[in-house]
């Protein structure tokens, strides 16, 4: 399902040339609600953050023609939107110099796109989105809002990508969910996206769920897996 954006949402200049990475952040932004335009090389993303109207930039290190570093040096001077850079580059050096050209914000690879828009939200002073309700099974309850799951009244620990799984499964009840449609959704961008990452994290939540919460993660094979839901009196 596509969302749709607003013809007045805030408009993200987004300069990324992995492919991969810049369809799983174009993506997650216009659910979030923003409009985006995509860059996919340093000189196209360096003319466009000058001449765009643009309320936020997110601009990677590493670029094809002339890297993030340099685009930052051709905008030194002149009047831009908050600019927040990527990179897997975590050294304090890279960070320093990050901040002394300019950005206002540096995210780190891997990451999730979630963490990203609730960072140029907090840079736009923007309210966040209501979180979705909370989602009862059986004897468990997941909420998104406080990122917890409890079972029996138990907290159960979950890491950021097992909750991020689960809660993909159980909003999508009912339906078959491959293995790349969880890890696009539900693991960090630019991180390990193999299937049997994907299996592996799944495997962990059945353990945690205990045998009777494990029976609803239904195996499909040759696609992925399913939530099934109880049936609702």
């Amino acid at each position: 399902m596509s969302a749709t954006v607003r013809s007045d949402a805030p408009r993200i200049l987004l300069i990324e040339d992995d492919r991969g990475i810049a369809v799983g952040i174009v993506r997650g932004l216009k659910a979030a609600g923003f409009s985006v335009e995509l860059a996919n090389s340093g000189m196209r993303g360096a003319e466009l953050g000058l001449f765009g109207k643009f309320s936020l930039i997110v601009l990677d290190l590493m670029l094809p023609e002339i890297d993030g570093y340099e685009i930052l040096d051709r905008w030194r001077g002149h009047s831009l939107p908050p600019i927040i850079v990527l990179s897997a580059r975590t050294e304090l050096d890279t960070r320093l110099r990050v901040f002394g050209s300019g950005a206002i914000d540096y995210v780190s690879k891997p990451f999730w796109v979630e963490e990203l828009v609730a960072r140029i939200r907090a840079r736009l002073s923007l309210p966040q989105l209501p979180a979705p309700r909370r989602i009862y099974w059986d004897d468990s309850v997941l909420d998104h809002d406080a990122r917890t799951l409890t079972v029996s009244g138990a907290a159960i620990s979950l890491t950021g990508a097992e909750f991020s799984i689960l809660t993909f499964l159980v909003e999508r009840s009912g339906r078959a969910v491959s293995r790349g449609q969880l890890a696009e959704a539900a693991l960090p961008v630019d991180g390990d996206r193999f299937d049997r990452t994907v299996d592996s994290h799944v495997a962990r939540i059945r353990r945690k769920l205990g045998p009777s919460g494990a029976a609803r993660i239904v195996t499909v094979w040759g696609i992925g897996y399913r939530f099934d839901a109880p049936e609702q009196p």
